[in-house]
C-alpha cells in the first residue's frame, strides 16, 4: 500500500505527534519513565530511520535515541522537530518524498 505526497506529509506529521506523545506518556507514573525509556529509546530510533530516509533519518535516529535515553528530556518533540526540518526548514532537499511504503515500517 502506498500513500502519495500530500497525504504522506500529513500522515508523517500525525505519526510524529503520536510518537512524541508515546515518549512523554511514560511520565504518568513516577519511576515508570526510566523503565520504559530503556525500551522506547531504541524503538524510537528505529522508527525514525523508517520514517525519514538518508542522512537526515540517521541523524534524527541518533538524536531520538539520546533524547529518550537521557532522563527528563522526553518532553522534547524529536519526531515533530524532524518533520518541521524535513517539510518546513529544508523542503527542497533531494530525497524521494513522493511515496512512503507503510508496509516497510514492519
Amino acid at each position: 500500500m502506498t500513500i502519495h505526497k500530500k497525504e504522506n506529509k500529513f500522515l508523517k506529521l500525525l505519526l510524529s505527534i503520536i510518537f512524541d506523545l508515546v515518549g512523554c506518556i511514560s511520565y504518568i507514573l513516577p519511576g515508570f519513565a526510566e523503565a520504559t525509556d530503556i525500551i522506547w529509546a531504541p524503538v524510537s530510533a528505529w522508527i525514525m530511520t523508517k520514517m525519514y530516509k538518508g542522512t537526515s533519518g540517521k541523524v534524527g535516529a541518533v538524536i531520538s535515541f539520546i533524547e529518550e535515553a537521557i532522563p527528563f528530556t522526553d518532553i522534547i518533540p524529536t519526531f515533530t522537530l524532524m518533520w518541521l526540518y524535513t517539510y518546513v526548514i529544508n523542503p527542497n532537499k533531494k530525497e524521494d518524498k513522493n511515496v512512503i511504503d507503510i508496509t516497510d515500517m514492519q
